[in-house]
């Protein structure tokens, strides 16, 4: 028996392995990126720095998620996730440092939120690609499920933890505990082997530029996918301001502090963990495309109710943002297991990397106008105008016939 289907074949132990790593990982990257907005949100309370700081942590997936799926589809997928999170470990190192020698300025946290941001544009592609190599096909949407619920685990604790961290220990402290989770991420990946795609025979000559080149062309081509892609680059255009501007809704418009968002981030991890674990126990089959347009329809609309309860009704806005949080779990763990389906494993560094680039992208847009527009108008308005415009688009999705083709493959 060879080496890769002894690997295929014992794929649990190793995903199960990795996967946990990487959960603890992520789940102290959150508790870290919490602790920095709220110190933000509290040294400025300006919409405008809020949105700086998105657009630090998003823009390098425009910047070099290309590059990072050519790497990823090149080299080893592996060695490519130990070394973005040693440098990720790094960063946090730096930051620690310059709060314990009360040096810190905003630049600094913006700096180094950039870079951690670009090794994530590395990291992303080579770890979502890697899926299909870890485990069996017909455990794609579990797999995915699985993700989403990690996702909503990740806020349920992200917040709360944060809180208590930023309470029982200096801000330095709190962020040690992203160093430390960040080895716990890297030592499954030095033990076990993940298996690579075959690199098609020739490709060593070809440049990178032809391998971004015939990952665009995979898009390009396929009608439905560059539907796919041009929809959700407009979703997240249109909501992805709202998630960087909670801290200040929930201090400007419900008069609440670190813990009112504790409970709102935290109640909306609980229904992203719900829809993860709704959509990991239900066979899809052929209703991806309508189960993701019409989740992402309701959880941008919920967006804008949350901002329309009253003040004095902090609980119906909690409410909202716990629908959100489900319905984007139902729309996005079936959206990459569909991507995952329809793509070439070979393809998919290339290909989840430019839907990371669209991301990169639309986000920052999004913030630039939102960030003045909170300013004028109000941080509501950000809300209520994001999460109608998101909404409107999602649901006019449904009438697109590609999407519907795109199923059919």
């Amino acid at each position: 028996m060879t080496t890769t289907q002894q690997l295929i074949e014992n794929w649990k132990p190793r995903f199960f392995s990795i996967w946990s790593g990487q959960a603890l990982s992520l789940m102290g990257s959150a508790l870290t990126q919490f602790v920095l907005v709220w110190w933000i949100t509290q040294e400025t309370g300006s919409p405008s720095a809020l949105a700086t700081a998105g657009i630090m942590a998003m823009l390098p997936s425009a910047m070099f998620s290309p590059l990072g799926g050519v790497i990823a589809d090149r080299l080893s997928r592996r060695m490519l996730m130990i070394t973005a999170d040693v440098i990720t470990a790094v960063c946090m190192l730096i930051l620690v440092i310059l709060f314990a020698t009360d040096s810190i300025q905003l630049w600094h946290i913006y700096t180094l939120m950039f870079v951690r941001a670009t090794m994530q544009a590395f990291q992303h592609p080579a770890s979502v690609a890697s899926t299909m190599n870890l485990v069996p096909s017909d455990w794609l949407d579990r797999a995915a499920g699985m993700n989403q619920t990690l996702q909503g685990m990740m806020t349920i604790a992200a917040a709360p933890l944060g809180a208590l961290a930023l309470a029982v220990l200096p801000i330095q402290g709190a962020l040690m505990i992203d160093v430390a989770t960040a080895v716990l991420g890297i030592v499954p990946l030095i033990f076990f082997k993940i298996p690579q795609p075959k690199v098609p025979q020739g490709i060593e000559a070809k440049t990178m530029l032809h391998d971004l080149r015939e990952g665009v062309r995979t898009i390009r081509t396929n009608p439905g996918l560059l539907t796919l892609y041009a929809i959700t680059g407009l979703v997240v255009l249109t909501i992805m301001p709202t998630f960087a501007l909670t801290p200040l809704l929930v201090l400007e418009h419900f008069n609440g502090g670190v813990t009112q968002v504790a409970i709102m981030e935290g109640l909306a991890g609980v229904g992203m963990l719900l829809g993860g674990l709704f959509i990991g126990l239900w066979k899809l089959k052929n209703r991806r495309a309508l189960i993701v347009m019409v989740s992402f329809g309701i959880s941008c609309g919920a967006v804008a109710l949350t901002a329309l309860a009253p003040s004095s009704l902090f609980w119906l806005a909690v409410f909202w943002w716990w629908l959100s949080g489900f319905t984007f779990s139902t729309g996005n763990a079936p959206m990459i297991a569909l991507l995952q389906t329809v793509i070439p494993n070979e393809m998919q560094g290339r290909a989840f990397s430019l839907l990371n680039m669209i991301f990169g992208l639309a986000g920052p847009l999004g913030l630039l106008i939102a960030g003045p527009m909170g300013e004028r108008f109000g941080i509501q308005a950000v809300f209520i105008v994001g999460g109608t415009l998101s909404a409107v688009i999602s649901f006019s999705a449904l009438l697109l016939r590609p999407l519907w083709n795109l199923e059919k493959q």
